[in-house]
């Protein structure tokens, strides 16, 4: 891959060279335009010298080849011919002895003809009876045009290539806080997650340092999750599982009505360890990244009921479920299976703190785009400290029966879907308010 410096060197230098180049066009035709004028000006001026000149020589003679002067009595530039010749096409006087064919004085002012095979540029002026006709070599005015533009472009030439060397090594200077970022990058360990801190760094490149920075907070708490998930399958299966081994030991070595007990006991704490693994694997994927949008819609009227079909298998019964006559059939702004599961835990937990038969009230109401469902038990309640514990990881109080992950998990549906989560705890129980966000209409 072409590194970014020579791309920006080659991208901005051809621009950089094409504008020059044309500038540089421009500027060469114009000069050479100006160069020819000049020259034609020099034929003119050298045709009205010659005939002043002409006023003040004696007579010339009317007849014949006519009479040579030389370039400097007639003060005639080098490299140019002239020619003074009557209104009948009688040469009475000329500067040049080469070339032998005469120069052509019938079209008056400039003229372009080739004498003796090589082109010249004249100029014809009349003055009085006479007609002065004043020429040079176009090869020699090309040659005095070339030597003039091929010494305006080498200095054109030197300036470009100076500003495509700056231009190089202003870019490399201008990269150089990348370079610096690439650096630090290089210089930290694999397992170093701490933000980057460069200075000073342009304001443009201040963006990509907060997003690489917060590329790599994220990349911490994913591996925090990980982290806390093994360890946390690690605390709490070990339990279930030693004393599904204790029981199926015990089973073994006894029989009747001792060997059914210790098998049923295995049998709860494998139910225990399948509803723990369940818990957990529902707060991995709810803190991860994954996606639960299936395409299915619930309103809260839905959700309330498969929540309650969901909730705890032989207790569902005991739920009281009230919701208004008008209900809002708007659906929940979030995935079905994540507004389920947060208010089925919150049932569960419900119906794990009413003792014996007792009833879980939950209620349901909308308020303006949002919908709030309230659960309520009818347990002792939670101490006013403890409700900061409810929503933690493997928190439980002393009556509890529970894995610890159900409102740990409602707290991270919370979180991910922008839910609201509220307690109240009374003496006669414990009043929990979930608001979720309704579709717009």
């Amino acid at each position: 891959m072409m590194s970014l410096r020579l791309r920006l060197s080659l991208t901005l230098g051809a621009a950089f060279a094409l504008i020059w180049a044309l500038a540089a066009a421009w500027m060469l035709s114009d000069l050479r335009n100006q160069m020819m004028f000049s020259l034609d000006q020099r034929l003119v001026a050298s045709a009205r010298m010659v005939a002043g000149l002409m006023e003040q020589l004696p007579a010339l003679p009317s007849k014949g080849e006519g009479t040579h002067f030389s370039a400097e009595q007639l003060n005639i530039p080098g490299g140019m011919a002239c020619q003074v010749s009557s209104l009948r096409g009688e040469i009475l006087a000329r500067s040049h002895t080469d070339p032998q064919q005469t120069l052509e004085a019938e079209q008056l002012g400039f003229h372009d003809q080739m004498i003796d095979g090589a082109p010249w540029r004249s100029f014809t002026l009349v003055r009085g009876d006479l007609r002065i006709t004043t020429a040079d070599r176009q090869i020699e005015r090309e040659a005095l045009n070339m030597s003039i533009l091929l010494a305006a472009s080498v200095p054109v030439g030197v300036a470009l290539l100076g500003c495509l060397c700056l231009l190089w090594l202003g870019i490399g200077q201008g990269l150089a806080p990348l370079n610096r970022m690439r650096d630090a990058l290089m210089r930290r360990s694999a397992d170093s997650l701490e933000p980057l801190q460069i200075q000073p760094l342009p304001s443009e490149l201040q963006p990509l340092l907060d997003t690489q920075n917060q590329l790599l907070q994220r990349i911490g708490k994913t591996i925090e999750r990980e982290r806390r998930l093994t360890g946390d399958a690690a605390h709490e299966l070990r339990s279930p599982l030693t004393a599904i081994k204790t029981h199926l030991q015990v089973a073994r070595m006894t029989e009747g009505a001792a060997r059914d007990q210790s098998l049923a006991r295995a049998e709860e704490g494998a139910d225990r360890l399948h509803r723990t693994l369940e818990q957990l694997l529902l707060l991995a994927r709810v803190e991860g990244s994954l996606s639960f949008d299936d395409g299915v819609q619930c309103n809260a009227e839905q959700v309330a009921r498969l929540a309650i079909q969901d909730a705890g298998s032989g207790d569902r019964q005991r739920i009281r479920f009230k919701a208004p006559a008008r209900l809002s059939a708007a659906p929940v702004q979030m995935p079905a299976v994540l507004s389920i599961a947060a208010l089925r835990n919150l049932l569960d937990n419900a119906l794990r703190h009413t003792p014996g038969d007792g009833p879980v009230d939950l209620s349901v109401e909308t308020v303006e785009n949002r919908v709030q469902f309230v659960v309520r038990d009818h347990g002792p309640g939670i101490a006013e400290d403890d409700l900061q514990h409810l929503t933690q990881r493997f928190w439980r109080n002393g009556q509890s029966t529970g894995c610890g992950l159900g409102l740990a998990i409602v707290q991270a549906i919370v979180q991910r879907c922008g839910c609201t989560l509220k307690f109240d705890s009374k003496p006669d129980g414990l009043r929990v308010e979930l608001t979720m966000p309704l579709q717009p209409v």
